[in-house]
């Protein structure tokens, strides 16, 4: 019984991303959309996740734990690189912030979810305890630190931390907001092209990681 419950979850979730990557809104994902997908009754949501909203949050760190785990792979793969001297900033910059770019322009991804878990927190005056589950874990982002404090000797944990938040600052407001990056730039970069604007951004990323003259 057990593991037909934990089947009927898994479906209850793979529905949820699925309608999410093709809703417009938060708004437009209803609990019997999402049973119908995974064969199951709108019942069964409350039974696995306690509501709706808990699922959509569950549906989000699942898929934040696969953004994260590209974004790690990729820091792993900058330091390995360059062992046992400290990565290249420029690479280092790059994993951090190519995942979100990347799967921000592909229709593939499962950006959306993350969008929408956004909007869907954005409309609570209080943040629910599922919620933070995806809010407030910034481990994969701490795990940068000792690299950027490497190439960085001359700034602590506190700077670093600064500056790397600074920095996913830069690209949340390229990812989410296009249209004035688009009036900002007068049109003249090609914003749907990934490698393009991770490298434009490392260009303005770095100089808070190098030393003042």
């Amino acid at each position: 019984m057990h593991g037909r419950a934990n089947l009927t979850a898994i479906r209850l979730m793979d529905a949820c991303e699925h309608l999410l990557c093709r809703s417009e809104t938060v708004d437009d994902l209803t609990a019997r959309r999402i049973a119908i997908e995974a064969h199951a009754t709108p019942s069964a949501i409350v039974y696995h996740f306690g509501s709706q909203e808990a699922l959509i949050s569950a549906v989000a760190e699942r898929v934040y734990r696969r953004l994260n785990a590209e974004r790690l792979s990729l820091l792993r793969k900058a330091v390995d690189r360059r062992a046992p001297e400290p990565a290249d900033l420029a690479e280092i910059i790059a994993a951090l912030v190519g995942p979100s770019i990347r799967w921000s322009l592909d229709p593939s991804s499962s950006y959306a979810v993350l969008s929408h878990f956004t909007s869907m927190v954005k409309t609570h005056r209080e943040e629910a305890p599922h919620h933070r589950r995806i809010t407030g874990n910034v481990e994969h982002h701490r795990a940068f630190i000792p690299h950027l404090k490497r190439i960085a000797p001359w700034l602590d944990d506190v700077e670093i931390g600064w500056r790397l938040n600074c920095a996913l600052g830069i690209r949340s407001q390229v990812t989410r907001s296009r249209s004035r990056t688009e009036l900002l730039t007068n049109f003249s970069m090609d914003l749907d092209d990934p490698e393009l604007v991770i490298a434009r951004m490392t260009e303005v990323i770095a100089p808070m990681f190098r030393k003042p003259i």
